[in-house]
């Protein structure tokens, strides 16, 4: 037995050639105007050529971060400095047209291996050089199509070779004249949109020219093995939980043979200690796709959407092997899952599935990670991880943005996030309405962008860049309008189909074949403030991708990016028929969306810090209505909402559940709440208490408690019952009209929400504040103070347990802000994820909050700092374990 295991392994046994790897040329980078650089190409891109006085360049960047790099231009998220740099449109295309120059050392390759070059995107035109050779016969184009160049035969004999790229800007650069997009003319290119500005960013000075996206080196055999396809089909109606029926995998590469010689191999591919393999002869200077044998897995780990399961990914390779030599090989992580969808008659819009199951979508629109292109692993992680944390489990990339990077997708993948992408179209720009400020009419806007083809290529190969992720899930042809129709039958009838043929296409992002507006409500949105019954009883898409509300965060984030003479809290001046607010230049400049005169029932503010704090209040109401609202009606009058939007890649002052600096407000905590998979919650409107269960078992043995508190805290019981509810689906309860009535009408009153198991532990828990009778929060501007009790001990490295307690008898400890800071600063450490937030403690009860962060050796010893509306600000060190 032992020999005949010994021989197996023998015959598996393979030799990877020993120089085959990919190494990223992501520092050492120098730049240059090119009005400052007095030769071509050919002489640029020879070693020997000196780069006196050059600068350091960020690449992966722009040349606006190069500059920010250098200290030519200043921040332009702080205040007024984005009016400071020039604007491309008025110093024309020249002004920033760099180079960008790398040394390297790589040895030319020897036998049959092969060097490549990779760039993952450049925006916008360019010339590639190496050793003096132009690598581009023709100028590329396209920010979104990648590029790849055999270098093996330009590689220089002593190993120093030099590469020299000439980056070209967007052309047009188009207008920013204030209008979405600007004057539009920036959809000519195949580029993103909101360079131009947008009501919620101002203009980017350089609309991001430059070498933006990764440069690697790879080293190959004789073939190199490209864009990998894995698509797994999970048949059936499946459960997260308990043995599996098999899933298929259907796998595909491509195989590209440079050399002159045919030559003969094996495509294999393993995964979870299985193996299928296909043998292959390959022509001399010739590309192949090649299918293998379907694989079958037994009893897999299912990947499921945040909320309704665990997000288990197996690790897999592919490898092209000539003998016992691995020639290529690259690696995919594979989430095991089927994407489908289907019509509900009901709502008249689609309904997403997984593996079977019917999953109601809670979503949030993404614009991009930073508006410069700043793109990290560690912000991506940081960013999605935020959303999981909302209980979201949908992210639509919008269309005026890019098709997200990889590093994105897994992070999505990780942590559950399904995407809904779009492709490179937006109503605005691209002619869906009369619009002064666009330079050309609608017909002419309705053929954006100038080269289809381009479009259709660059389309092609970011398919082929993101396919295999588990999160991917919709396709969709553009924001609020569909691309040409040329464009349009190209990606839905051969594109699509041939390169994924796994996920729904949707013709634009909101289709009548998404979401169809029959059943009385208006449109999508609403995007700005709203009365919180609205969200409940007022009808929209019912499957609505685009509907938000407020977003600043306190005056802690303020204070980031506005300068103080400017941290002035905009004043309420109108009535409630006809809001109006006087807002500061700055904040007006930073695309503040006002509050109207939501803040005025707590009292009106008196200066930044007042302001930052009663906004809280409301964003945490405001989003926790909305989802609560939504979940009210699954499978009712909705099957999904996306919130416009979730995040800002800039410092703008309206929808986001964090800021840039990726501190998290109010908003994040409040649709933390209203999305709870299992949820209890108020119907403002009518008074009644439900439950929503948003997974896959019946809920039972569970006792809802509903109290309420006034502002002495003093508890009444109002009811205590025994529920249970079925899958997927939302239930009213209790009607409790009349006591919450009488309870709050002179000073406003807490009602708590409780659900319980038989162990008498929490379930979901949820507390509301209600006003007086006149709709004043009357009570809350005089309630007594609260002494909280803090401790927080480190319970692992990088984790902190804080645990509140508040004593009975004591008013409710209410809306309470944890925070981990320096304690030399006061300033708060970033980011930091915390189970929950802006939390009360009623009386007699406490809560336990946990914190996640990176340690750094600057801040060896942070403290908690917990400050609340009636709480006074606690500084409090971290016990160790």
């Amino acid at each position: 037995m032992k020999k005949h295991l010994l021989a197996l392994l023998l015959t598996l046994i393979v030799w990877p050639l020993a120089a085959q790897q990919r190494y990223e040329l992501n520092a050492g980078w120098l730049a240059q105007p090119i009005a400052k650089v007095p030769v071509q190409g050919p002489q640029l891109s020879q070693p020997a050529y000196p780069l006196t006085g050059w600068l350091p360049a960020v690449v992966p960047g722009t040349v606006l971060t190069t500059q920010l790099t250098n200290k030519q231009v200043p921040d332009p998220f702080f205040g007024m400095n984005n009016q400071r740099i020039p604007d491309i449109y008025r110093t024309g295309p020249g002004y920033y047209t760099y180079w960008f120059v790398r040394d390297f050392q790589e040895a030319p390759a020897s036998g049959t291996g092969q060097v490549w070059l990779h760039l993952r995107g450049v925006n916008y035109s360019c010339e590639v050089y190496l050793n003096g050779q132009k690598l581009n016969q023709q100028t590329h184009r396209g920010m979104f199509l990648r590029q790849a160049y055999n270098i093996t035969p330009h590689l220089a004999p002593d190993g120093r070779n030099r590469l020299a790229v000439l980056v070209y800007p967007p052309d047009p650069v188009g207008n920013p004249n204030g209008g979405q997009a600007g004057d539009g003319t920036i959809a000519r290119n195949v580029a993103h949109q909101y360079v131009a500005g947008w009501d919620w960013i101002q203009p980017i000075r350089d609309r991001n020219t430059g070498i933006w996206d990764k440069v690697t080196i790879e080293k190959t055999g004789a073939v190199n093995l490209r864009n990998p396809h894995i698509i797994t089909r999970v048949p059936g109606l499946r459960k997260p939980t308990g043995p599996q029926p098999p899933a298929l995998l259907d796998v595909t590469a491509e195989l590209e043979n440079p050399t002159e010689k045919k030559v003969t191999g094996t495509l294999q591919y393993t995964i979870d200690g299985q193996t299928v393999r296909q043998k292959v002869t390959l022509p001399a200077r010739a590309t192949q796709l090649v299918r293998l044998p379907t694989l079958t897995l037994s009893n897999p780990k299912l990947w499921w959407p945040n909320g309704y399961g665990a997000q288990p990914l197996y690790a897999s390779q592919l490898q092209f092997l000539v003998g016992k030599t691995v020639s290529d090989a690259e690696e995919v992580t594979v989430g095991v899952r089927e994407i489908q969808r289907e019509w509900n008659a009901r709502t008249q819009s689609m309904q997403v599935l997984v593996n079977g199951q019917r999953i109601f979508i809670k979503g949030g629109n993404w614009i991009i990670s930073d508006a410069l292109l700043r793109f990290s692993d560690a912000r991506y992680d940081a960013e999605i991880r935020f959303h999981r944390d909302m209980n979201l489990n949908l992210i639509r990339v919008w269309g005026g943005a890019l098709v997200e990077r990889p590093e994105f997708y897994r992070a999505c993948d990780q942590y559950g996030l399904l995407v809904m992408q779009d492709f490179w179209m937006t109503g605005d720009a691209n002619g869906r309405w009369v619009d002064p400020l666009k330079l050309d009419d609608q017909y002419a806007r309705r053929q954006y962008p100038q080269d289809h083809g381009l479009f259709l290529r660059s389309a092609a190969d970011q398919v082929k860049l993101v396919r295999n992720h588990a999160s991917l899930a919709i396709w969709c042809g553009g924001n609020e309008i569909t691309p040409p129709r040329d464009i349009l039958t190209a990606l839905q009838d051969s594109i699509l189909p041939q390169l994924d043929g796994t996920r729904w296409f949707v013709p634009y992002s909101n289709a009548d074949s998404m979401s169809m507006n029959t059943l009385g409500g208006g449109g999508d949105g609403p995007y700005t403030i709203q009365p919180i019954g609205r969200f409940w009883s007022q009808r929209t898409y019912p499957f609505n991708s685009e509907v938000g509300s407020v977003g600043v965060g306190d005056v802690e984030s303020l204070e980031r990016f506005l300068p103080a003479a400017n941290l002035v809290p905009p004043r309420f001046t109108g009535t409630p028929a006809r809001p109006a607010e006087q807002v500061d230049s700055v904040w007006d400049y930073h695309k503040y969306i006002g509050y109207e005169n939501y803040l005025l029932p707590y009292g009106a503010p008196t200066d930044a810090r007042d302001f930052g704090r009663k906004a809280q209040l409301v964003n945490y109401e405001q989003y926790r209505a909305l989802m609560e609202g939504f979940s009210a009606h699954m499978w009712d009058w909705y099957t999904g909402s996306i919130i416009w939007k979730t995040q800002n890649p800039w410092t703008a002052l309206r929808g986001q559940m964090y800021d840039y600096y990726l501190d998290p407000n109010a908003c994040l905590y409040g649709l933390r709440t209203g999305s709870e998979p299992l949820h209890v919650q108020y119907n403002p409107v009518d008074s009644v208490v439900m439950l929503t269960n948003n997974g896959f078992e019946v809920q039972r043995d569970l006792m809802l408690e509903v109290d309420a508190y006034d502002m002495a805290g003093q508890k009444k019981s109002i009811t205590q019952v025994v529920v249970e509810i079925n899958p997927s689906m939302s239930k009213k309860y209790l009607p409790i009209n009349g006591t919450v009535r009488q309870l709050a009408r002179e000073k406003g009153m807490f009602l708590s929400l409780q659900l319980l198991n038989l162990s008498k532990q929490p379930v979901s828990q949820n507390l509301y504040w209600l006003p007086d009778a006149k709709g004043e929060y009357s009570g809350l501007k005089t309630m007594p103070k609260a002494a909280l009790q803090v401790v927080a001990k480190s319970v692992e490295t990088g984790k902190v347990e804080v645990v509140l307690t508040n004593p009975a008898g004591a008013p409710v400890a209410f809306f309470n802000r944890l925070a981990l800071v320096n304690p030399a600063t006061q300033k708060r450490i970033l980011p930091v994820f915390y189970s929950d937030n802006y939390v009360s403690v009623l009386p007699g009860k406490q809560k336990t909050v946990l914190l996640d962060y990176t340690p750094t050796s600057d801040v060896p010893a942070p403290v908690v700092a917990v400050e609340g509306w009636n709480v006074v600000k606690q500084l409090v060190p971290v016990a160790l374990k």
